[in-house]
């Protein structure tokens, strides 16, 4: 299981505070549902400890940074600690994800950082310094399935594409599916070694 957390969303501004009851306002509003980063991150281990959770997106808000590190430090061996707002796709935050230990995979969106070239060269930083890579699609996605041929070319292991509801998102497994009667017996699943797909062995 894996758990896209969007913590941006319910920081609160200029506090070392997070709001679990944020869509509550006025006197129903729980007090006990504000938490420091240190205490969400104390939640999210009880919730790793009590589920088989393997990957956890976006902890904590993107500035956070003192609170990833702590996280990673304490769960990354066995979680995989997914930067999206923290790296968006940026060679240049990636680098200070790997020297300050904030995450140890990455959240590869195209349109983030614009081109398909960068997004190469962010995979590639990522893989060389031990990270995870999740191919994944984005807000107001299209029917176009380049994502799923781009996470097997890059062999990432891993794409994040939404449940199978609406037809932007079957477009994406449905090549997944066409790539992998392609390729035949040469198509290798990765498994429980979703985290480095053969590029690290």
């Amino acid at each position: 299981m894996g758990l896209d957390v969007a913590a941006s969303e319910f920081k609160v501004e200029g506090k070392d505070l997070y709001d679990l009851d944020f869509k509550t306002s006025g006197a129903d509003k729980d007090p006990s549902l504000m938490l420091t980063g240190e205490q969400l991150a104390d939640f999210y281990v009880e919730i790793i400890n009590d589920f088989p959770i393997v990957t956890v997106e976006d902890p904590f808000d993107q500035d956070d940074w003192a609170a990833w590190s702590a996280f990673c430090a304490r769960v990354g061996k066995d979680v995989q600690v997914v930067g999206d707002d923290l790296t968006v796709t940026n060679p240049l935050m990636i680098e200070r994800a790997i020297a300050e230990k904030s995450a140890n995979c990455l959240l590869l969106k195209v349109n983030q950082i614009g081109s398909i070239s960068e997004s190469i060269d962010a995979v590639k930083l990522s893989k060389q310094n031990g990270w995870g890579v999740m191919t994944s699609h984005r807000s107001g996605e299209t029917e176009d399935s380049y994502i799923a041929d781009l996470a097997v070319g890059l062999c990432t292991g891993q794409i994040k594409t939404g449940a199978p509801c609406r037809g932007e998102r079957t477009a994406k497994y449905n090549q997944l599916l066409r790539i992998e009667e392609a390729l035949g017996a040469d198509a290798i699943f990765p498994g429980m070694n979703f985290r480095t797909p053969g590029w690290m062995a």
